[in-house]
C-alpha cells in the first residue's frame, strides 16, 4: 500500500512534468523564430548559414520604420490616457454608496467580453456614421476604448487592499487631502499603476482585429504591416522584427521589474 508521502511525491512529480512540458511547448515556437532570423535562407525550413542582412535590410526598409513609428506613437498615447482614466475611475469607484457603481463596473467589464471583432467591427460602423476620417486619431480612440477597462480593473484591484489606516492616521495629524494623495496614496497606488500602464502598452502593441477595421488606408501599425507582409509570403525580416520585439518586450518587463523593487524598498 501506497504511503501518502509517495503519492505526494507522485503528483509532485507529475505536476512538474506537465508544467515543464507547457514551458517547453510554449517557448520552442518563441526559440525557433529567433534562430532562424539569422539563417541565410528565403525558405526557413531549412539553414544554410549564419547571416545579418535581414536586420540590415529591416533597418533600411522605410515601410517598417513608419509602421514601427506609428505603433509607438499609438501605445504610448493610448497608455498615457487610458492610465490617466484608469485612475480617475478606480478612484471614483472607491466610493461604496454610489448609487451607480454596479451599472458602471458591469459597463466597465464590458469590452473584455465583446470579441474584437466586433468591437473593431462597431467602432468601423460608428466612425462610417460621424463620417470621422479613419486614421491616427480614430485607431487612437479605438485603443484607449478597449485599454481603458484593462487599466481600471488592475488599479481598482491595487485599491481594494489597500490600508486605510495610514490615511486616517494622517487625516488625525492635520494632513490636507492633497497632501495625503501625493505622500500616502500614489506612492502605493504606483505598483498598480505601472502593472496597468504595462498592460495597456503591450496590449496596444499586439491589437491587430481592432487596428485594422480602424485604420483606413496609409495607416500602418507593426501588426497590419505583418499581415500584410505574410500574406506575399516575404518572412524573413519578418522574423528579425519579431525577434527585436520579442527583445524590447523583456527589456520593458526587466525595466518594470527594477521600477517595481525600488517603489517597494522606498516605502
Amino acid at each position: 500500500m501506497l504511503s501518502m508521502s509517495r503519492i505526494t511525491k507522485f503528483y509532485k512529480g507529475m505536476n512538474l512534468t506537465l508544467f515543464t512540458f507547457v514551458i517547453v511547448f510554449l517557448y520552442i515556437p518563441i526559440a525557433i523564430l529567433v534562430i532562424f532570423s539569422f539563417n541565410d535562407a528565403k525558405i526557413i525550413t531549412t539553414w544554410k548559414g549564419f547571416t545579418l542582412k535581414y536586420y540590415q535590410q529591416l533597418l533600411q526598409n522605410d515601410n517598417i520604420i513608419e509602421a514601427f513609428k506609428n505603433t509607438m506613437l499609438i501605445a504610448g498615447l493610448s497608455t498615457l490616457i487610458s492610465t490617466l482614466i484608469g485612475v480617475l475611475t478606480a478612484l471614483g469607484l472607491e466610493n461604496k454608496h454610489f448609487k451607480g457603481r454596479n451599472h458602471l463596473l458591469a459597463l466597465i467589464y464590458v469590452p473584455l467580453v465583446i470579441p474584437d471583432i466586433l468591437m473593431g467591427v462597431s467602432l468601423a460602423l460608428l466612425f462610417n456614421f460621424t463620417r470621422v476620417n479613419t486614421g491616427m486619431f480614430t485607431v487612437l480612440i479605438a485603443h484607449i476604448t478597449f485599454c481603458v477597462s484593462y487599466t481600471i480593473i488592475v488599479i481598482q484591484a491595487r485599491l481594494e487592499g489597500f490600508d486605510y489606516s495610514l490615511v486616517e492616521a494622517a487625516m488625525d495629524l492635520g494632513a490636507k487631502p492633497a497632501t495625503i494623495f501625493f505622500k500616502i496614496k500614489l506612492p502605493l497606488m504606483l505598483p498598480g499603476i505601472i502593472a496597468a500602464a504595462l498592460l495597456a502598452f503591450t496590449l496596444s502593441i499586439d491589437d491587430f482585429i481592432i487596428t485594422f477595421f480602424t485604420s483606413g488606408r496609409g495607416f500602418n501599425t507593426l501588426p497590419i504591416y505583418v499581415e500584410g507582409t505574410i500574406r506575399r509570403g516575404t518572412i524573413t525580416t519578418i522574423n528579425s522584427l519579431s525577434t527585436l520585439m520579442i527583445a524590447f518586450t523583456l527589456f520593458l518587463v526587466v525595466i518594470s521589474r527594477r521600477i517595481h523593487k525600488t517603489i517597494i524598498s522606498s516605502l
